[in-house]
């Protein structure tokens, strides 16, 4: 039954890398996270930690980690696996994070909010997250006592996430509306529904390779239903415009789409030197034939793989030390060879 409502939710959503669900949390009794001292911090990650070791449902399956106790590669690395927000490599107070051993899960714990509760899946999955969002958050109240209102909802640091508390997102592949530029009434349309658009890295960062986190803009007088099933609404109507193009560009010019195609596949499979932000684009065409059936040796879930170990801090954890901008474009092509199979 799991794997058939697998394949529903996936069925024509071949754009969707991946789905988040985030709630936002504040304890009750505390300041929240831009008012509290270094002694209210460590208040507050001391009863998270109480509540989720304290409950025989979590405890054996969440680890604690000390962001400021890593060092900056291991900190960029829980980034670029998008277990923690890029903000929380700048808070000096106490930070840190309660993260599934499956890595679905992370409790941010002092961000922005007390607590950022999310969960990640591959695909598009949004319910699937919500549920196990819904359980996470039921179990830390057994212990925690959030701050609510009759009026507002739960309470957060930005009005902007105040009611569910909640962000449903998606990351879209979204090469063909790049290359055509309609991507830009894409992103107009989405302002006008409610719906913000962001990075790969969520606020303040770029599409790189062509990836867009689309999620709800209003937590306020909207239930967690009624937000789930707009973020899919849209993510549906912009894949079928991305679907529609990538076959029309392919019907225009079938040589010429196989050839850009097959020449990112050729230089990103034997290349010696080759940067993070090349290594994107390139992948962003490979993924494309995938999806498309172009490329037919080559599976989502190696593209996946490399695309996280191919990132600057995966790479230099990989190796063990600190690598210069050079040294990581020279180790990147190597992984990228040794992935595919390419050799020396």
């Amino acid at each position: 039954m799991a794997d058939k409502q697998t394949e529903k939710e996936d069925a024509g959503m071949e754009s969707v890398i991946s789905s988040r669900v985030r709630l936002a949390r504040n304890l009750a009794d505390l300041p929240f996270p831009c008012r509290n001292t270094a002694e209210q911090a460590k208040e507050v990650a001391a009863r998270v930690k109480d509540a989720v070791f304290g409950n025989g449902a979590m405890a054996d399956k969440f680890v604690y980690v000390d962001i400021r106790e890593l060092n900056p590669i291991d900190r960029q690395t829980l980034v670029e696996k998008h277990l923690i927000s890029p903000e929380m490599l700048e808070e000096k107070k106490e930070t840190g994070a309660m993260i599934s051993k499956d890595e679905k899960v992370s409790i941010m714990i002092n961000e922005e909010d007390h607590l950022r509760i999310q969960c990640l899946f591959q695909g598009m999955r949004l319910n699937k997250a919500w549920q196990l969002c819904d359980k996470i958050n039921t179990l830390l109240e057994e212990k925690l006592d959030f701050a609510f209102s009759g009026s507002y909802g739960y309470l957060t640091s930005c009005p902007t996430n105040a009611g569910t508390g909640m962000r449903a997102s998606v990351m879209l592949h979204l090469p063909a509306l790049v290359m055509t530029g309609y991507i830009k009434n894409v992103l107009e349309a989405c302002g006008k529904l409610g719906v913000a658009v962001r990075g790969i890295y969520g606020e303040h960062s770029e599409a790189s390779g062509n990836m867009f986190q689309i999620s709800n803009q209003v937590t306020l007088g909207q239930s967690e239903e009624e937000i789930l099933a707009s973020v899919s609404n849209v993510a549906s109507q912009i894949i079928g415009q991305e679907r529609a193009l990538r076959n029309e560009l392919y019907k225009q010019n079938s040589y010429r789409f196989e050839d850009r195609v097959y020449r990112s596949l050729g230089i990103f499979a034997n290349a010696r030197i080759i940067s993070s932000e090349e290594s994107l684009k390139l992948l962003s065409d490979i993924r494309m034939g995938v999806d498309m059936g172009i490329i037919k040796n080559l599976n989502m879930g190696t593209i996946n793989e490399i695309m996280l170990l191919i990132q600057p801090a995966s790479l230099q954890k990989s190796a063990g030390r600190v690598l210069s901008p050079e040294e990581r474009d020279i180790k990147r092509a190597e992984l990228i060879r040794s992935k595919l199979g390419k050799g020396e």
